[in-house]
């Protein structure tokens, strides 16, 4: 069993379509751990604030299986599989961590580089994985994001930060 930790956005209709993705991969994934939910602007490009939030869940299926569900579940969304990579998305769904696994494949890299610069990953992975330890970086998630100027990178929370959740 394997303890994964996948990054959830949207900025088209983002709280119908992460709604969506979060029942539809409780379904085909069992219960998840929902941090807050988070509005940011977007990054990378011009466009509508984003809705982002992390899910923690253990699965039996190996990384690539887990990726190509996530997938599914980004096209159930109504996310085209040609779309540019800084644009809108109805869904987007990125592995952060899959258990202490170390991948460095050209679809896949683990744990994923951004996860320590982009402050809508770490926030809500710190907020329910704090004690974890960082595979590669050593220190645990609250430590990476005690390290993140908060004026700096401002996220509002959608959702009150006491509503950390299991989905069934």
């Amino acid at each position: 069993m394997s303890a994964v930790y996948v990054a959830a956005g949207s900025n088209v209709e983002p709280l119908k379509n992460i709604e969506k993705a979060v029942a539809e991969l409780a379904r085909i994934l069992g219960p998840l751990t929902v941090s807050p939910w988070y509005r940011n602007p977007a990054v990378g490009f011009a466009g509508d604030d984003f809705i982002n939030l992390v899910l923690g869940f253990d699965t039996r299926l190996d990384v690539h299986e887990t990726q190509r569900q996530l997938r599914e579940v980004e096209t159930l969304c109504g996310r085209p599989r040609n779309a540019p990579k800084w644009a809108a998305r109805s869904m987007d769904l990125d592995i952060l961590l899959y258990g202490e696994l170390l991948l460095d494949e050209p679809q896949l890299k683990l744990p994923r580089p951004d996860l320590l610069v982009r402050p809508y990953m770490l926030g809500p992975l710190a907020d329910i994985a704090p004690d974890l330890r960082h595979p590669s970086a050593g220190l645990t998630i609250a430590q990476l994001w005690a390290r993140f100027d908060p004026i700096a990178h401002q996220m509002t929370a959608v959702r009150p930060a006491a509503t950390v959740s299991r989905w069934t």
